[in-house]
């Protein structure tokens, strides 16, 4: 029986274009397969799916013609129908091990050409899908990539010695894979791009004097040539060095050192972008694991850098200039629409992103558009759109290279051929393929137009350039004057002054080029709010503090509306542009309005905290500190601008402010304590994953729930354990009562240690008993003691804002015990009004600072410490009748208790509301201004008498 009469027993959807090719297929087979061959047309499955792969495989059909028995072996050993064949790859190389370089060639060469038919064949049949044969790709090339080296690895040390590590330990080469290769996503004929690095330099002197290098750089050179190399046998997979440091004039191999050296200082930008998909993919993995960890800074700044979009759009722009010049449009993977542009799209966000966003530091581009969705970084429509687009173009990408085994990324020319690549993913006919991809290439290039989107400056008015370049300073002020500048020569001679400032001078010509794009862009806009000048004049000074960081002028550039909010909130404040030139990584806050004008309430900053220091090793300590100052600048810019804009009300100010500086100290607390008994252990009766036995107890503002932009926290630390000296459960025990203290040293550190991010907050632990002479962490017991026996009357004035923040729930209970009865003492009252009468008035000596003609808010009279006292005195006097008093905290609903409890009227008690709350307001917006908490003597005439005359009917 021939082999057509047989399969047609079997036979498939073939288009009419492929008969004749079939039955050609079918006479070629049967005058190579004997008998015996035959057998294995007994398996329906593997018979049902000869012709449509042997149709659409040159390659395989030739592989098979050339070794007759190759497809019954695949059948037999049922490796054909495997789907985790890969796992085999690495055992099926070592248990045959080659003894001489010509038989590793012919092992290598024939494994890779079974087990590319196989791929190919389970790709074609339709039994795999896209992520098998990417994955079984990728492993083949890791298998063969690591059996070589271990031949010629082995064999330098028979010859050589084998080198060793300063410590004595013996390794090898690290082998780092780059693009699809390190990304586990290799397509069917793709070459291989492998760069060579070993941990340190050395010598060997056991039979023959040489150098690691040179010991490396053979091995190096025999693996490429193994790999390469064609033979009758064909070759393994070609190898591609050039994307090694200084490339095909660089070193073959170099030392970590050297690695480190060169990315760090001499690496260009493309490089960033290469390196994000590189792999170690065979060699020594304990040394890659340093390797990867020097690695890792030059990839994913801390920073977020938007600078990236530029260097990717030129390097895209570059592609497409030399596919013109080719007339290669139409090759699927760098033209309009194809692979690359997917890969473009995602990488991107992992340059700019990735160092603060640790999920995006993965290389497959699969998953990476999955974290774009879950960050909603991108819509969600768009993701799935590019995720179709990606699976649907490395199929035919796979299926184009599948035919002749071919590096081709050009779609094929020939009818016929044609014709064959539209049957193999299942289409009717060409046309029909063609319109499906022509409408998932439009897809892919509308995105990527969407987000490498050629900025507004390319489209910006010519007036505002030339303003810039100075070149014609009278055409210049002309146009200045038609922007309604009020003194267009102060903002000619302003701009020139900044272009020659020295910040500016020092810049790249990288970063040079990013401000002659944002520049025009910022004098074109600047116009569209009242005071111009003035908020020119502001942003000048920030561009010049942030010159020498570019990446925050390009985050401007390719955001053209997050430089409008940048004008906006410049115009409303000066200590805006103050804030952010101290912290620059807030210019990412710009990107969004809607997070920035709404401040997120106490359980949104506490879960959002939390999942940021997820991200942060327990050891970390430097990071740790640096994620929590980020965290409370981003959070304080947040309530700033909602306040500047007019959302939010003063005492919700205060609230955001407060709960921002709460969120941070829960975080605090558990990390110092995490920290602490990591290393010495838990005091008894505590556990290790929750903070025990331990308080923060806040007072002043923070206290009161009145936080300003710029307040310090008055803290006090309490604790709490039976026994001070029995020891914690740890390697390196300490007394209880040790611990604590340290704990409360650890938690000052982090708060007050000045980083290049500044402090967390700086802390006054002065309240403490005793003040700075006293213990820093105090005892329950003893705290209580102190407060009844021996504190001032000014320390149980402070203590009617003493409000528990965070920690063990058993002494916050213990504590408001506390407070209350404190609060209740009886107390003589005309003595009380003097001690607290006497308390100000020395307040009022030392803190004033109002000249003549100004009014301080806080100290002058009639202003807030008045009011403060009026409340503290009628507390410290009433709560001993009236225990409820002792309920609150802040001023305003103290007040409203002392009116209720008829210690004052309510007319009064509503006025000193009123004033507290404005003057509070006033001062608020004063620092927002870039001034200091101070009226002029025209402002709150009325309030000032009103707040006196209440002071002089309770105080005097």
């Amino acid at each position: 029986m021939s082999l057509q009469t047989l399969l047609s027993q079997h036979r498939v959807h073939l288009p009419d274009t492929l008969h004749s090719l079939a039955e050609s297929i079918c006479r070629q087979l049967d005058e190579k397969l004997s008998a015996a061959d035959l057998t294995v047309f007994a398996d329906d499955t593997f018979a049902n799916s000869v012709l449509k792969v042997c149709c659409c495989s040159q390659f395989v059909r030739e592989s098979w013609l050339r070794d007759p028995g190759l497809l019954p072996d695949l059948v037999t050993s049922g490796t054909l129908f495997s789907s985790n064949r890969n796992q085999c790859y690495r055992p099926d190389l070592q248990n045959k091990p080659a003894d001489t370089e010509a038989a590793l060639a012919k092992q290598l060469r024939q494994f890779r050409r079974r087990e590319m038919v196989r791929i190919a064949w389970r790709d074609l049949a339709g039994w795999s899908d896209l992520d098998e044969t990417l994955t079984d790709l990728t492993a083949l090339a890791e298998a063969c990539i690591q059996t070589a080296l271990d031949f010629f690895y082995q064999q330098a040390c028979k010859r050589w010695g084998t080198p060793r590590l300063s410590n004595g330990t013996p390794f090898n080469i690290v082998v780092l894979g780059m693009g699809k290769l390190g990304a586990w996503e290799l397509n069917y004929s793709s070459d291989i791009d492998l760069i060579f690095a070993y941990a340190e330099d050395g010598l060997l002197t056991e039979k023959k004097e040489i150098s690691y290098g040179e010991f490396f750089t053979r091995i190096c050179r025999s693996l490429i040539k193994m790999l390469d190399e064609t033979t009758m046998d064909g070759f393994v997979f070609r190898t591609d060095v050039r994307l090694r440091p200084f490339g095909d004039s660089g070193p073959l191999i170099m030392t970590f050192d050297g690695m480190e050296n060169y990315y760090l200082t001499q690496a260009r930008e493309w490089e960033r972008y290469a390196m994000i998909k590189a792999r170690q993919v065979a060699g020594d993995f304990e040394t890659g694991k340093q390797l990867a960890a020097l690695i890792k800074p030059f990839v994913y700044r801390r920073y977020l850098d938007y600078g990236a979009f530029e260097e990717l759009r030129s390097l895209k722009f570059q592609i497409m200039q030399e596919l013109q010049r080719k007339d290669r449009l139409d090759n699927i993977k760098l033209g309009p629409g194809g692979i690359r542009e997917v890969e473009f799209i995602g990488q991107a966000f992992q340059l700019i992103r990735g160092g603060q966003e640790h999920a995006l530091q993965q290389r497959e581009i699969q998953v990476i558009l999955s974290v774009l969705d879950e960050l909603e970084l991108m819509r969600e429509d768009d993701v799935a759109s590019l995720k179709f687009a990606y699976r649907f173009l490395r199929r035919v990408e796979n299926h184009i290279q599948q035919y002749q085994d071919r590096q081709s990324h050009d779609l094929p020319q020939q009818d016929l051929v044609q014709e064959i690549l539209a049957y193999s993913l299942d289409f009717e006919d060409w046309d029909s393929f063609k319109q499906e991809l022509d409408k998932v290439r439009h897809s892919v290039q509308a995105i990527f137009d969407q987000v490498f989107s050629l900025s507004e400056q390319d489209n910006q008015h010519q007036a505002a350039r030339l303003i810039w370049t100075g070149v014609d300073e009278e055409q210049s002020l002309v146009n200045l004057v038609d922007y309604g500048f009020a003194d267009p020569q102060a903002i000619y001679t302003a701009l020139q002054d900044f272009k020659t400032s020295h910040h500016v001078k020092r810049m790249t010509r990288k970063g040079a080029g990013v401000l002659d794009r944002v520049m025009p862009l910022l004098i074109d806009r600047v116009p569209y709010v009242e005071n111009r000048d003035i908020t020119l004049n502001r942003i000048l000074r920030l561009f010049e503090t942030v010159a020498g960081r570019n990446v925050y002028l390009s985050l401007l550039v390719e955001n053209p509306d997050a430089l409008t909010l940048l004008i906006t909130l410049a115009a409303a404040s000066p200590w805006i542009c103050e804030f952010m030139a101290e912290y620059p990584i807030l210019f990412d806050e710009l990107l969004d309005p809607r997070s920035l004008f709404e401040p997120l309430q106490k359980a949104d900053l506490c879960r959002d905290l939390q999942r940021e220091l997820d991200k942060v090793d327990n050891g970390d300590g430097e990071q740790l500190m640096i994620v929590l100052r980020q965290f409370k600048h981003q959070n304080l810019l947040r309530v700033a601008a909602a306040d500047i804009m007019g959302v939010v009300p003063v005492m919700i100010v205060s609230d955001y402010l407060t709960w921002i500086a709460e969120a941070i100290l829960e975080q605090v607390l558990e990390r110092a304590w995490r920290i602490l008994t990591d290393k010495h252990g838990c005091p008894p009766g505590t556990q290790a994953d929750k903070a025990g036995g331990f308080a923060i107890v806040a007072f002043g503002k923070f206290g009161g729930i009145e936080l300003g932009y710029a307040s310090d926290l008055d803290l006090v630390f309490l604790y709490d354990c039976a026994d001070g000296n029995a020891m914690t459960g740890g390697e390196k025990p300490i007394n209880s009562g040790q611990f604590y203290l340290r704990l409360g040293q650890k938690i000052r550190h982090i708060l007050d240690t000045k980083m290049l991010s500044g402090v967390l907050y700086e802390c006054d632990l002065r309240l403490r008993p005793n003040g700075d002479s006293g213990l820093l962490v105090t005892h329950i017991n003893q705290y209580e003691n102190y407060l009844r026996d021996q504190a001032w009357t000014w320390e149980h004035q402070a203590l009617v804002r003493g409000r528990f923040v965070t920690g063990d729930p058993a002494i916050k209970a213990e504590y408001e015990t506390i407070r209350t009865r404190i609060l209740s003492l009886p107390r003589d009252v005309g003595a009380l009004k003097q001690q607290v009468r006497e308390m100000r008035e020395k307040m009022r000596e030392h803190l004033d600072s109002s000249g003549s003609g100004t009014f301080d808010l806080k100290q002058s009279k009639g202003g807030i410490a008045d009011i403060e006292f009026i409340v503290q005195y009628g507390v410290l006097a009433e709560t001993a009748n009236n225990p409820a008093l002792a309920t609150y905290t802040d001023n305003v609903r103290l007040l409203q208790g002392l009116a209720a409890h008829g210690f004052i009227n309510a007319d009064d008690a509503a006025l000193l509301k009123k004033a507290y709350i404005s003057y509070r307001n006033y001062g608020h917006h004063q620092v927002l201004q870039g001034e200091s908490a101070t009226a002029s003597d025209a402002e709150f005439i009325e309030l000032r008498a009103q707040v006196d005359r209440i002071w002089q009917a309770f105080m005097e």
